[in-house]
C-alpha cells in the first residue's frame, strides 16, 4: 500500500468546517475541524481508490504553497 502526505485547508463556515485538497481539487465536511480533516481523508483515499490513473495525474498539482500574507487597505 503507497502513502503519500497532501495538504489540507480548512475553513469555517458557520457551524460547520469546509476542507480542501488543493493538490487533487477534492472538498468535505464535518461538524469538527477533526471530523473534516477524517471526512476528507477518506474522500481522498475513496478518489484515488476510484480514479484512473490518467484522471489522478490530470487533477494532480505537485506544486501546492500555502502562506498568509498582509495588505493595506483603506
Amino acid at each position: 500500500m503507497n502513502q503519500r502526505a497532501f495538504t489540507a485547508i480548512l475553513e469555517r463556515e458557520g457551524h460547520a468546517y469546509v476542507a480542501l485538497c488543493p493538490e487533487l481539487d477534492v472538498v468535505s465536511q464535518g461538524s469538527t475541524v477533526e471530523e473534516s480533516l477524517a471526512n476528507l481523508r477518506e474522500a481522498v483515499e475513496l478518489f484515488l481508490e476510484t480514479a484512473s490513473p490518467e484522471e489522478v495525474a490530470e487533477r494532480l498539482h505537485s506544486d501546492i504553497f500555502v502562506t498568509r500574507f498582509e495588505v493595506s487597505h483603506g
